[in-house]
């Protein structure tokens, strides 16, 4: 099945399948026709194939659709909601037996064969951060065990009134994260929100277009002021997420990862009495999984 998925065609997954099916099924369905016009009292038809004016015993259409939905259903591992489709584009009330008998009878088929469908096959291929719902997995590790970086120290945050514009679009040019927590200082790694890049770059260029006097050691602040400051600062609370989701050090895996698998996250902070100890994403997540399904359970540790 997987020659017609890698050729450079715009037609996407469903159409050549459905076409495949579709061919084979009708094939099939012309050769069940030619069988019962030959050998009409064969047990498994019915008595009056073979009888003069029996035109619509043997229809090689419905042999189409079924063949259509069920290399669709092995290809894809869909069930209910590819029964409906078919219905809907047939209006065939009367074949939804036969439909929903070929495609449980193709996933089964697909499941003997492979775990795995073309869509999470390709989703594996493509290294996308997906979290299977249904995968059970023995968790032993403990957040802080999975967290990066190791070391606080070597966290890419932002503090709250202590760093200049420069600084700022030089952690922007250096690292490629979603998004920096914001601390108190270096110092205390106290936490006080979480900033997305993408909001932080377009605040920062429609400052510079906007407020007069702007200049690269001008401070970025993420609280409320009202002092004076020399250069005018760059205020930025206002794109500040002052409730992040958080979890602390100790949080089991078993909870983590269920928290990213029903919140849909793509990171998480991981904080000791409020200090910022690292950071959780979605792909360490799936590093975690992963070390997980290759070693014994009972011996993973991330120290």
């Amino acid at each position: 099945m997987l020659y017609y998925y890698i050729l450079q065609v715009p037609c996407g997954l469903f159409i050549p399948s459905l076409a495949m099916g579709g061919i084979t099924g009708r094939i099939v369905g012309i050769l069940m026709q030619q069988l019962a016009a030959k050998h009409p009292h064969l047990w498994f038809f019915d008595n009056s194939c073979g009888l003069p004016g029996q035109e619509g015993c043997i229809t090689p259409g419905l042999y189409a659709m079924v063949g259509a939905a069920a290399v669709l259903g092995g290809v894809t591992r869909m069930t209910v909601s590819l029964v409906v489709i078919m219905f809907e584009l047939t209006g065939g009330v009367r074949y939804i037996v036969p439909l929903m008998a070929a495609v449980m009878a193709s996933k089964w088929v697909g499941d003997a064969l492979g775990k795995e469908g073309m869509y999470d096959a390709h989703i594996q291929l493509n290294g996308y951060p997906f979290l299977d719902s249904k995968e059970d997995i023995v968790h032993t590790a403990l957040a802080a065990d999975v967290m990066q970086p190791r070391r606080a120290e070597n966290l890419n945050v932002l503090t709250q009134s202590s760093m200049s514009l420069e600084d700022t679009e030089i952690l922007l040019k250096e690292t490629e994260h979603n998004g920096f927590p914001v601390v108190v200082s270096r110092e205390s790694q106290y936490l006080v929100g979480y900033v997305l890049r993408r909001d932080l770059q377009l605040a920062i260029e429609n400052a510079k277009r906007t407020i007069d006097g702007l200049l690269p050691e001008s401070l970025v602040l993420f609280t409320d002021t009202t002092q004076q400051i020399m250069p005018p600062p760059l205020k930025l609370k206002k794109i500040l997420d002052m409730a992040p989701i958080t979890i602390t050090d100790q949080t089991p895996m078993e909870t983590v990862v269920d928290m990213f698998r029903k919140l849909g996250l793509r990171q998480t902070l991981v904080t000791h009495n409020g200090r910022l100890l690292g950071v959780i994403t979605k792909k360490d997540i799936l590093r975690y999984i992963k070390q997980v399904d290759n070693e014994d359970p009972s011996s993973v540790l991330f120290h």
